[in-house]
């Protein structure tokens, strides 16, 4: 899994990446073997103005060639980044669960017995 994180307007430190990272290597851990790239824009939208204006932009590649596209805004750049890491552990084990219930086809709900059991003796 390769993971870039970009920073627009402001400087990207070695701690806020180091968060980012470990944060996403985490919450994409179980699906790692099918994440091919996460790609991490970090942005100040606003300015030093303030409010609800930081965001975390997440593109994940998968395999199948369909992407998964989380953006979240706070006004701490910290909780962004734990509620798009959050948001994209949840869609991508969904996504997991639907490749692996089609794969298999179909549950039938029930089956019915043609007569019913017996014992004779």
């Amino acid at each position: 899994m390769h993971m870039h994180i970009h920073a627009d307007g402001f400087e990207l430190t070695a701690g806020l990446r180091a968060y980012a990272q470990g944060r996403f290597a985490f919450a994409l851990d179980r699906a790692r073997h099918l994440v091919n790239q996460v790609s991490i824009r970090l942005a100040d939208i606003n300015g030093p103005r303030g409010g609800k204006d930081k965001q975390c932009k997440v593109q994940i590649t998968l395999p199948n060639g369909r992407d998964v596209v989380i953006n979240d805004l706070d006004s701490d750049l910290y909780v962004a980044i734990d509620k798009a890491a959050d948001r994209a552990s949840r869609t991508v084990s969904r996504r997991m669960e639907r490749r692996r219930d089609h794969r298999h086809g179909p549950v039938p709900r029930y089956t019915k017995t043609q007569e019913p059991l017996t014992d004779e003796s």
